[in-house]
């Protein structure tokens, strides 16, 4: 089974994410970037969904500091953010993710794109 890391500060959309992906992936959770940095070097998830706006570091940093880890340079890292403004996909994308969603998330597209990145 593949496993997602899922970095998200906030416990509703932990809920909504692992009651959409549960039963088909094991799923990791991380409330803050320091603590998904860790997670992710420790259980080398097959996917990461990375909340942009975390406490004690952002997601920004937390994916510059992930893809430092040549272990994790290719692993998927899909970027999470609630602010939909002109920019905010293109710096996702400068800090190493490799695709980006603007929550709330449509759970067909979170699928489709789960699809696209771990074949399943």
């Amino acid at each position: 089974m593949k496993s997602i890391l899922i970095v998200e500060d906030t416990e509703l959309n932990v809920d909504l994410l692992t009651q959409l992906l549960e039963g088909d992936y094991r799923i990791m959770v991380a409330d803050d970037g320091a603590q998904g940095i860790q997670m992710a070097g420790q259980h080398l998830p097959d996917l990461i969904l990375m909340d942009i706006s975390l406490p004690i570091m952002d997601g920004y940093e937390a994916t510059r500091r992930i893809r430092n880890n040549p272990a994790l340079k290719s692993t998927p890292i899909i970027g999470l953010s609630a602010h939909a403004m002109s920019g905010d996909e293109e710096r996702a994308k400068a800090a190493g993710c490799t695709d980006y969603l603007t929550k709330p998330i449509n759970d067909e597209l979170l699928l489709k794109k789960l699809e696209q990145y771990l074949g399943h």
